[in-house]
């Protein structure tokens, strides 16, 4: 109530403090010309007599301009002068804060006004969320349709707006970053907890300017605007391409559950119909963008196309992730064999190392504190541990159990793993013998190395390819998730995989909350699919605007001028 009192009274103070400079400015006049008058009033003064004669009028000028002395005209000259100097200097000074000041229509106040209170907390929370959201979904819409541009125009053509992506991804990340710590309680400061929201928010609106930056040159590149003829070859020779390899993933799905099981498959269960969807999508939308080309009108064949390019990028998406899950567990197959040979060496290495200490501990010996806390010697060299340390924090009962479990997990994989077992999934037999040498502190090198690199590659592919083709519905967490795992995998490879295998669930909860987002104006053609996978941007009944290359901006310039 204050402020606004506060605010209600400046326009009052302001005109009282003009009026005052007005009135200085009169007032100095006055008194200029005053004093040019008060030497004519001195001459002039007197008795008034009769004229004796009547003298020219050069001889009346010279007569007063003799009797006038330089001293009465100098001072009131000072005065005007003066006068006008403090008249122009309020002049500058009222101009200068009219165009900075705050009150209301006065120009634009600065975010640290003290009378504008900051977003509260909750609020920064919220748009913190949807910020990450959006600005993922704007890297993702852009690189898709980057690969259309590269694929008719070439790398170098592209490298400028290439660049402004992996920059707009770089931001997305620091945000996601920030927001996983955030939520992990760091900073524990109130007001520092504010900033990193802040600090999220503005990452991922620098994220969508870079790409904003670069819309308006990328859509004069690709110029569909004007004529979209060679863009639809690009995109029907693609749309081709995959139409003929989603029949070979049907049968590569087919063959992969009989050879591993349902288990191993189920990261890719549904690929090929989600293809199929939107290779209907693609179809009707590539039919019509030829029909609005023929009747001349670029623009809808524009978003026509815009629309059946989005539908093929994941067409390519939902083919590539089922090839790539066959190339994965046949490597996977191989690696099995070696991983567990390796892994049940370093586990007999370390349970002999550890009894060799406990022994040197029994016997007395001297030496330093062992990994019991007491005074063990340090164990000798023991044949085949060169890879394997034995924990110096675990104590000697809590490592016996570690090596026993162990023990169980790498019988249960090779007894799994046998032919005569039948189907397993030797991703998640990789992923179990890498889990289960983990505690007793093996060293991660050669096969086992490779094994834990396999797992979380694909645990992340997998992942990331479900939140990208359902990104009209998965929210920030699982996006935040998925940008931790990603960051972690060339250093942490094994917690990279639990935080792929997170985001993976936490995206399939969002869609099975959110269920399938309807496009009432055309439900034939896939339009409710396209939502889903956000090539459509869904703020209208038939789907809304197309998603492409750009940050928030390109939703107001891909909406469809009114007739």
């Amino acid at each position: 109530m204050t402020a606004s009192v506060f605010r209600e009274a400046r326009p009052l103070c302001a005109a009282r403090r003009l009026s005052g400079r007005a009135a200085h400015v009169v007032l100095g006049g006055a008194a200029g010309l005053v004093w040019l008058v008060l030497p004519v009033m001195t001459i002039n003064s007197g008795t008034a007599v009769a004229l004796p004669e009547t003298r020219p009028v050069t001889a009346i000028a010279a007569q007063r301009h003799d009797e006038t002395s330089p001293g009465y005209l100098a001072l009131p000259l000072v005065a005007v002068g003066t006068a006008g100097v403090l008249a122009g200097y309020a002049y500058v000074r009222r101009t200068r804060r009219a165009r900075t000041r705050t009150t209301p229509g006065g120009g634009h106040a600065p975010p640290s006004a003290p009378w504008r209170s900051p977003p509260a907390s909750d609020e920064l929370d919220r748009l913190s969320t949807e910020l990450i959201t959006q600005a993922d979904d704007w890297v993702r819409t852009s690189r898709e349709e980057l690969g259309f541009a590269e694929a008719r125009f070439g790398a170098a053509a592209v490298e400028p707006f290439a660049r402004a992506v992996r920059e707009a991804d770089a931001e997305l990340a620091a945000a996601c970053r920030m927001r996983e710590r955030y939520d992990h309680g760091v900073p524990e400061d109130a007001a520092a907890r504010t900033q990193a929201l802040a600090g999220v928010v503005g990452r991922c609106e620098e994220a969508g300017r870079l790409l904003d930056a670069e819309a308006a040159s990328f859509d004069e590149l690709r110029g569909l605007e004007w004529g979209s003829r060679e863009a639809l070859e690009v995109a029907e020779a693609r749309f081709r391409e995959l139409a003929g390899r989603t029949g070979a993933a049907a049968s590569t799905v087919a063959g992969l559950r009989e050879r591993y099981g349902p288990a191993a498959v189920a990261s890719v269960t549904g690929h090929v119909e989600l293809a199929k969807d939107r290779l209907l999508l693609a179809t009707s939308r590539l039919n019509r963008a030829h029909q609005s080309a023929d009747a001349g009108d670029a623009a809808a064949a524009a978003r026509h196309l815009r629309v059946a390019e989005g539908a093929v990028a994941q067409i390519g998406v939902f083919v590539h992730g089922v090839e790539r899950l066959a190339e994965e567990l046949s490597t996977a197959g191989r690696l099995v064999p070696a991983a567990l040979s390796g892994a049940e060496a370093d586990v007999e290495a370390i349970r002999r190392a550890a009894e060799s200490a406990t022994a040197q501990l029994t016997a007395g010996s001297p030496g330093t504190p062992g990994p019991a806390g007491a005074g063990a010697a340090a164990p000798a060299p023991v044949p085949g541990a060169s890879s394997a340390a034995v924990p110096v924090d675990v104590a000697a009962g809590e490592l016996r159990a570690r090596v026993t479990h162990a023990d169980l997990e790498l019988a249960h994989v090779r007894v799994r793993a046998q032919p005569a077992a039948g189907p397993y999934d030797p991703l998640d037999a990789l992923r179990r013998i890498v889990r289960a040498t983990a505690p007793v502190g093996t060293r991660r090198s050669g096969v086992l190395s490779a094994a834990e690199e396999l797992v979380a590659r694909s645990a992340l592919a997998a992942a990331d390819d479900f939140a990208g083709t359902h990104r009209g519905v998965v929210g920030a967490t699982a996006r935040i998730r998925l940008a931790e795992a990603r960051r972690l995998l060339p250093t942490d490879p094994q917690t990279a995989d639990a935080l792929a295998r997170q985001a993976r669930e936490l995206a399939e909860q969002d869609v099975r909350l959110h269920g399938n987002p309807s496009a009432a104006g055309d439900p034939s053609a896939g339009a409710t699919a396209a939502v889903l996978g956000g090539i459509l941007l869904g703020e209208d009944p038939d789907g809304g605007p197309p998603a492409c290359y750009g940050g928030p901006g390109t939703r107001a310039r891909r909406r469809p001028k009114p007739a």
